[in-house]
């Protein structure tokens, strides 16, 4: 983890709590449980299991994704869902796919590695990247993702996260990922 970055997300252009306070105002219900950063799938596996809150409802993976064509993607999906990048990349029209780097995450999303979330579409005014998501989180009662940050997850209904999308003028490509 860079030691240099405050791991409370004041130095992003959207802050959690700003990102919280949105959620608010559209009138979507969520809980924020605050935990230690995690990294990834297996550290937030253990993190969930010592939060009673985080043991219901379908926990998020999230694959920044970009093509030769400098096209930008944001795939949600079950956090155990094993995904093949080629078939993913092949299916969804973006090609061979590899991972976006740490500048252009930063650059279209706003956050840091490690902390990648379908929430960040909210710094995307742009609409420059493109989001598939697995019908899997829509159809979830409690769908959980980080904040902004990956020292918080956040809890709302598949429904309203398809509102915060739509909010932000992100329509996802839905996919059928089992």
């Amino acid at each position: 983890m860079d030691t240099e970055t405050p791991p409370d997300g004041h130095d992003l252009p959207t802050t959690p709590e700003t990102l919280l306070a949105l959620l608010t105002t559209l009138g979507i219900p969520h809980e924020t449980v605050r935990h230690e950063a995690v990294f990834t799938v297996e550290q937030s596996s253990r993190v969930n299991a010592l939060h009673p809150a985080l043991t219901s409802g379908v926990h998020i993976k999230n694959l920044f994704l970009r093509n030769k064509r400098e096209e930008m993607w944001l795939v949600v999906a079950e956090a155990h869902r094993p995904i093949d990048l080629k078939k993913l990349g092949e299916r969804i029209g973006l090609g061979r796919a590899s991972f976006g780097s740490a500048e252009r995450l930063m650059k279209y999303l706003g956050v840091r590695p490690g902390s990648v979330t379908p929430f960040a579409l909210i710094n995307d005014s742009a609409h420059a990247v493109r989001l598939a998501v697995d019908r899997v989180i829509l159809e979830a009662p409690r769908a959980w993702a980080h904040p902004l940050v990956n020292t918080m997850t956040t809890g709302l209904s598949g429904d309203d996260l398809g509102r915060f999308f739509a909010h932000t003028g992100h329509a996802p490509m839905i996919l059928a990922l089992d």
